[in-house]
């Protein structure tokens, strides 16, 4: 979360606070409680949510909310039960109603479906910025909250899916690329060429030119151009860029504190790198082969960071051509 965000979140939970305090705590004579009590709960779920986020992940988060609003929610119906009056406690009275949404929500975006936005041009040319994308929560099995371990077992990860995954070095970030390396996979990219088990993936189709605009510190937007080509990975041809003015590497721009950073080895001109994919982890690779922050940086992602599958463009504000494009 950025810093504007969690002042804006500060800012809410202070009005609620004030809100909260300054409004009067009996019920009108139309049997609601008083508007500036309501906001006032309101502006405090919205702005501790926000910053409970930079704590914890979105998901703990909901959780937490989920039991929160479901302890009110409770309490609330017993009251129900045992008198039929309304509830006098504005607190059980409010707080229940939002038990039902959040729970909703919380289901929703931890077994079935996740919205998320692309940041960056490290998937292009299938995935651009603006690109608002839906994940398949449930592709590679259902898992448990916060622990995300399989608990039902679904599909395994294939080489070539889309995965949104936590960010290994910060897992309250989450990363879109794809998957190149399963468990055991000795992946090696020299010289623009990738190669998997000491087999090449072959270009199948001829090359294109491929031009971009991108953000660039410093400098503003600069037009990019790559060279488009497809690949045949496995049983999918996939659509990749190359940039042969780049080198496969950025040597300076490698952690060396990632775990199993032995299993990675890198040819000192920065023409490439080989890394052998540990038991339980995935190497994954940006389809804009030679602009993407990738594992070939910060390592092997383990399974119980996985997210889920993408599966379809379901916005783009600024091209609505792209909308309900599947993601191959």
């Amino acid at each position: 979360m950025s810093k504007t965000m969690i002042i804006g979140a500060a800012i809410l939970l202070v009005l609620g606070i004030l809100l909260f305090i300054k409004s009067t705590k009996e019920r009108e004579e139309n049997g609601e409680w008083s508007g500036s009590l309501q906001w006032g709960y309101l502006l405090m779920l919205v702005g501790a949510f926000g910053l409970l986020s930079v704590l914890m992940s979105f998901t703990a988060v909901l959780l937490l909310f989920v039991l929160f609003t479901g302890v009110a929610w409770f309490i609330h119906r017993r009251k129900r039960k045992i008198s039929a009056q309304p509830d006098d406690n504005h607190f059980t009275d409010y707080m229940s109603g939002f038990f039902p949404i959040i729970l909703v929500v919380f289901i929703l975006r931890t077994f079935v479906a996740e919205p998320f936005q692309i940041p960056s041009s490290s998937m292009r040319p299938g995935l651009i910025p603006g690109d608002f994308i839906l994940v398949n929560k449930f592709a590679y099995g259902i898992r448990l909250p916060i622990l995300n371990n399989v608990l039902i077992p679904v599909h395994k990860v294939e080489r070539g899916d889309v995965m949104v995954f936590n960010y290994p070095r910060d897992t309250r970030v989450n990363y879109i690329k794809r998957v190149i390396g399963l468990p055991g996979d000795v992946i090696t990219y020299k010289d623009r060429t990738l190669t998997i088990n000491g087999k090449v993936v072959n270009d199948i189709d001829e090359q294109k030119i491929y031009s971009y605009q991108e953000q660039v510190p410093n400098l503003g937007k600069i037009m990019i151009q790559a060279q488009q080509q497809t690949e045949q990975l496995g049983n999918k041809g996939i659509e990749v860029l190359k940039m042969p003015q780049q080198p496969a590497v950025i040597l300076e721009g490698v952690h060396s504190d990632f775990p199993n950073r032995e299993m990675c080895s890198y040819y000192p001109d920065s023409s490439g790198f080989s890394c052998t994919v540990p038991a339980g982890q995935y190497f994954m690779m940006g389809d804009n082969r030679d602009n993407s922050e990738d594992s070939r940086y910060w390592g092997f992602v383990d399974d119980k960071l996985v997210v889920g599958k993408a599966f379809l463009i379901w916005l783009n504000l600024g091209d609505m051509k792209r909308i309900g494009t599947k993601i191959q």
